[in-house]
């Protein structure tokens, strides 16, 4: 065969490319998200505490958010994959 002779249908290759995207655009939902506001250093130690237990190299912990609010303390987001493979 030569090309252009028969192109194969389309269909099963959109498909398949239209569901990777809906993963990966909902990937984020499958991080565990805890939200808390402490004390400046009381925040500092639960961050930590965090890093310690869920190591970012595995879970790639981070702090996904963080504001000062009023009284000097600190609201933040704390984000970590539930599982580390």
């Amino acid at each position: 065969m030569t090309s252009g002779q028969y192109d194969p249908p389309m269909s099963g290759l959109r498909r398949q490319l239209k569901r990777n995207r809906a993963l990966r655009a909902d990937s984020s939902a499958s991080f565990v998200r805890e939200t808390f506001v402490l004390p400046r250093e009381e925040a500092h130690s639960k961050a930590k505490e965090w890093f310690d237990r869920y190591p970012k190299s595995a879970y790639w912990t981070q702090v996904e958010s963080w504001r000062l609010v009023e009284g000097g303390s600190v609201e933040f987001t704390m984000r970590r994959l539930p599982t580390a493979d």
